[in-house]
């Protein structure tokens, strides 16, 4: 070979190296497309899309063909309405990197529907014509009622309703422009001028109970049902062998529970129940006892309602308005629509998910992930749930008309205390217990150093927050219009558990929260031994109810080491409450007892007799060998105290000159208008020279973070 041909090789065999090495090491990213009229044989380009997201992963693992990303990777789903009919499920395969992450992103000003079922057309229903159905149904719905053959869009046969569940066991739903119909139920709501459902209505109550039955939850196995008496004769109609469910409050106002009817004696207007209720059919709150029928044929009587025929496959439906020209969605995906698991560095931008028998995402383990301005309506159960991993956000989002909860953030070591450092910011989340009633929670924190920030929620019949575990910080939020139909709750809840500790509450505005029952409610809810935890400027205005016993808008029930700090209470019953527990109740629950499991959760789940507890919180020493007449107090310093008729209730320690109470304005910018900053000469400074200003106008929605079709002014208005 001479000289000039060594010469041409060199750079030909330099080229083939460096090719070489970056297939080894990394590849390039891409801009992928997928729209409706696409095909899953096209290149995916903007001309020629894909037709499906899972078309989209797949080009996305032949690209990286397992190497790292040398450059971002974006998907752009234009839109329309994708039916999922499995899973969407995103793995270590489809994942980013920190500087070449991957983006789903829905195209801007176009609306992408990921759904788990079908749309419907009009002519899917049908007039119903059978005899024996005609006769079941009320009279003023037989022109009224159509019907649906759900093996058109289901295979399997569907179960009967188990004898006792909560929520709603896994059927079809129906959405009728965009709203979840209703199963067919008994008493109707009772509905205001704007024809809105008024808190509170549709319910029937107990006449008389006439036996409880036995109480599982004390470890009654005998299995004996409970039997209570009615008044009103619409239930000598139902027809109890096709099966019929009662939803109630059958002992305390905070459990509600499904349970079958067994038999209905017309005679003596008694009802009993196929099965114990978990607390036994007892007046365990003050209020009468509530129940309600549910998915009944006699009960589809108004617009809105259906009912599923489980043995024959047939869905009765009285729509609100014609079929004809109406979206129409049935859900029967039971599984959630997007799964992350062990995925990185992935987010999602701009998509409306909906119609789901399960979550509508979860995201579980993996790190970095992104779920923004996004929408999640109408699932059966969580809107979003985020376990494991580290860093996950989920931002701007709209959560809401979910079966069993919106948001769960769950992460971080318990055991050594290390934080997982999710965040949830500037979501809107409202109507987020539909089907589960209570302990269905807006937000939930869970796990060790996970932030809530600039949230709005809102709507929901029980509590709406509830933290779990330690070192979370909940701020800059609005919560109104909870704790609405149920009783002995709070709008945040946390309890039964003094190792969960160390968490921040701070810069919220709480609103109308809690109805008067009876017993008592609160807006910050420490429960049965909580402690350790700080309350620093927040503003409370209508929050809570005394009811008969020692309840505030900050309650503590049991525990001690809670702080409330810096806080404005406005037309407060009662604001700081405590229900203190004396020596012996002290030392029998760390034994174990009164069903706290203090035992198990303090020394074997985390062990706070050692480090990092002891170090982390050195006022757990000693909590483990309680001895009598140990002082045990929550404390209080610089609260403003506005109209309110009583400050304190148990064991809330403050000094009085540390605590201002006053019948007039204490120096806000509008207090009419409802603008509560201090003014920088307010009275307020005067009389509490230690009071911090309270950013009042930075809570809510941070500007250019709205959630999609939310504003800024609708912040700290619950609407």
């Amino acid at each position: 070979m001479d000289t000039h041909q060594t010469s041409m090789m060199f750079p030909i065999r330099l080229f083939c190296l460096t090719a070489w090495i970056l297939m080894l090491t990394d590849v390039r990213g891409a801009t992928l497309h997928v729209a409706v009229n696409g095909n899953d044989s096209n290149p995916g380009t903007q001309k020629k899309p894909f037709a499906s997201l899972d078309r989209a992963q797949d080009a996305i693992r032949k690209l990286k063909k397992g190497k790292p990303l040398r450059d971002p990777v974006t998907i752009i789903v234009h839109g329309g309405t994708y039916q999922q009919a499995s899973t969407l499920e995103l793995t270590t395969e489809d994942s980013g990197t920190v500087k070449n992450p991957v983006l789903w992103q829905a195209a801007t000003g176009e609306e992408v529907r990921l759904t788990g079922g079908p749309v419907l057309s009009a002519n899917s229903f049908k007039p119903v014509t059978d005899e024996t159905i005609l006769a079941r149904l009320d009279s003023t719905a037989h022109e009224k009622v159509f019907q649906l053959n759900l093996s058109q869009f289901i295979s399997t046969d569907l179960p009967e309703f188990p004898k006792t569940f909560r929520g709603v066991p896994a059927a079809p739903e129906l959405f009728f422009q965009n709203q979840r119909m209703s199963l067919a139920h008994w008493p109707n709501k009772v509905r205001t001028k704007e024809s809105m459902p008024a808190p509170g209505t549709g319910w029937a109550t107990i006449s008389k109970i006439i036996a409880q039955g036995s109480v599982p939850r004390e470890g009654d196995k005998a299995g004996i049902p409970g039997v209570f008496e009615y008044s009103d004769a619409r239930p000598d109609r139902w027809n109890v062998e096709q099966g019929v469910w009662l939803q109630g409050y059958w002992c305390y106002d905070w459990y509600e529970e499904s349970i079958r009817v067994q038999s209905i004696d017309r005679e003596k207007n008694q009802i009993t129940l196929a099965a114990p209720a978990l607390y036994g059919v007892r007046q365990g709150n003050p209020s009468p006892r509530r129940f309600r029928a549910l998915n009944l044929l006699e009960e589809l009587d108004e617009p809105g309602e259906f009912y599923i025929d489980r043995l024959a496959g047939i869905l009765y439906f009285w729509p609100p308005a014609p079929l004809e020209g109406a979206h129409i969605a049935l859900s029967v995906l039971d599984a959630p629509l997007l799964l992350l698991t062990n995925a990185e560095h992935v987010t999602f931008k701009g998509f409306l998910f909906e119609a789901s028998l399960g979550n509508g995402i979860e995201i579980s383990g993996g790190k970095s992930n992104r779920i923004e301005n996004c929408t999640i309506r109408n699932t059966r159960l969580l809107g979003i749930r985020v376990v494991g991993g580290a860093g996950h956000r989920v931002e701007s989002c709209n959560i809401h008309d979910t079966g069993t909860g919106g948001l769960v953030l769950e992460g971080g070591d318990r055991k050594t205390l290390t934080p997982a450092h999710h965040a949830a910011l500037n979501n809107h989340i409202w109507q987020f217990s539909r089907h589960q009633l209570t302990a269905a929670y807006g937000l939930t924190l869970a796990g060790v150093g996970n932030r809530a920030a600039h949230n709005v929620l809102h709507d929901a019949p029980h509590q709406a927050i509830f933290i779990n575990g330690n070192d979370h910080l909940f701020e800059f939020n609005s919560v109104s219009n909870v704790v609405m139909e149920t009783d002995d709750a709070g709008a945040l809840y946390k309890g039964r558990n003094p190792s969960c500790r160390g968490n921040i509450i701070r810069y919220n505005f709480w609103r109308d929260i809690g109805s008067p029952m009876g017993h008592g409610t609160a807006a910050i809810y420490f429960d049965d031994g909580d402690g350790g935890d700080l309350v620093f400027g927040n503003i409370f205005q209508r929050c809570g109810y005394p009811g008969g016993g020692s309840f505030g808008t900050i309650f503590s029930h049991g525990g001690h080491d809670n702080r409330a700090e810096n806080n404005i209470f406005i037309d407060c019953g009662r604001a700081l409450g405590s229900a203190p527990w004396g020596d012996q109740l002290w030392k029998e629950t760390v034994d174990g007892g009164h069903d706290c499991h203090f035992q198990v959760k303090l020394l074997q789940e985390v062990d706070i007799t050692k480090p990092p507890y002891t170090t982390r919180y050195p006022e757990l020493v000693g909590l483990m060998n309680p001895q009598p007449g140990q002082a045990r107090n929550n404390f209080a310093t610089n609260n403003i105290f506005i109209r309110s008729r009583e400050i304190s209730s148990g064991n809330w320690n403050y000094a009085a000159e540390k605590m201002w109470s006053t019948e007039g304005d204490p120096g806000f910018v509008n207090f009419d208008a409802g603008q509560f900053q201090l003014r920088s000469d307010a009275e307020a400074f005067k009389r509490l020279p230690g009071f911090v200003s309270i950013p009042f106008e930075r809570i809510g929605f941070e500007k250019g973070h709205e959630p999609p079709g939310s504003s800024r002014s609708a912040s700290t208005s619950g609407k």
